[in-house]
């Protein structure tokens, strides 16, 4: 049985002008100890899809359909206290550090407040000391708990963070953007850490990025969302050597290669589209090279294809 498995999930967010599909029958399932990448353009759909593992999709945001079962149980069907306490299970590393800690309240009082919300028979004085040792195993001093979020550098806020997601040894982590803002340097170290704790903590791994060469360094599963579906789904190994759909293929050309530096780069043209009223068909057309006649007239679903899952008419 997955870990994680997410059938049919649907979000809308209902406004004035019209719903916007933020996420559209999305169906992906995570093996205990895998890395799952979530890979796309600004917009996709990628933060809404990893809040919704959790059911933290902000108002006005709505879950409209599908099933969302973690370790067997079924999200979707659980009461707000229940998800509560799930959420001690399910780690999250959000977008930005500076603005998700509170600037007036000292690190230790973070992890204070978030471990005993869960585990209410745990003193204060023994979650400062769970603190201290979590915030020495990221590389930090303890006696930085008495300090405020604006003492840190970035990179020192983002292993707080990450402290925060693995304070009560959840079975499953959501990393959204976890490298977001941080030089190369304090970026390649942040992997390489995360790569450490996930071995340490036996951790299965969600990584929502827009960062490709991440993703090729530390998953095992590659999701590729376009206009809030999922277009390619499979391994990660594969979809590098052998991209099926063309917006993969459009990502995979639009970033540099280190490797094959004599290689030039191709964007994607266009931009991604207003998914108040997206394009009829599949919405990957207007900008594909390879758009033929049933395109425009009737969307494509993932069917399998070398091992992996492709939602494209060259493949149907």
């Amino acid at each position: 049985m997955p870990l994680l498995e997410i059938n049919s999930l649907t979000v809308d967010y209902p406004t004035r002008v019209g719903t916007v599909r933020a996420v559209d029958r999305v169906s992906i399932s995570v093996e205990k100890g895998q890395t799952l990448g979530i890979v796309g353009e600004s917009g996709c759909g990628k933060s809404t899809l990893g809040l919704a593992v959790i059911r933290l999709v902000p108002s006005p945001g709505i879950m409209t359909e599908g099933s969302i079962m973690i370790d067997g149980t079924d999200i979707m069907r659980l009461s707000n206290n229940e998800v509560r306490e799930l959420r001690g299970k399910v780690g999250f590393i959000f977008q930005d550090p500076m603005t998700s800690l509170n600037p007036v309240k000292r690190i230790g009082d973070h992890f204070v407040e978030f471990i005993r919300t869960h585990e209410k028979e745990v003193s204060r004085q023994e979650a400062l000391e769970k603190t201290g040792k979590i915030l020495e195993s990221l590389g930090i001093l303890r006696e930085r708990t008495t300090d405020y979020p604006h003492q840190f550098s970035g990179g020192m806020r983002q292993r707080v963070m990450i402290g925060l997601g693995l304070a009560l040894n959840p079975k499953l982590l959501i990393a959204d953007e976890p490298t977001t803002s941080l030089d190369v340097i304090v970026e390649a170290q942040i992997l390489e850490l995360m790569n450490k704790l996930k071995k340490d903590y036996d951790l299965t791994l969600i990584l929502i990025t827009h960062n490709i060469g991440i993703v090729a360094e530390m998953s095992d599963l590659i999701a590729v969302m376009y206009a809030g579906r999922v277009v390619e789904f499979g391994p990660t190994e594969q979809i590098f050597e052998n991209p099926l759909h063309p917006y993969t293929k459009g990502l995979l050309e639009s970033a540099p290669n280190i490797l094959h530096p004599e290689r030039s780069m191709h964007p994607i043209p266009g931009s991604p589209p207003d998914l108040i009223s997206p394009p009829p068909g599949c919405k990957f057309h207007p900008r594909c090279p390879h758009a033929f006649e049933p395109c425009p007239l009737r969307e494509p679903f993932l069917v399998m294809k070398e091992r992996r899952f492709v939602a494209c008419h060259l493949y149907d």
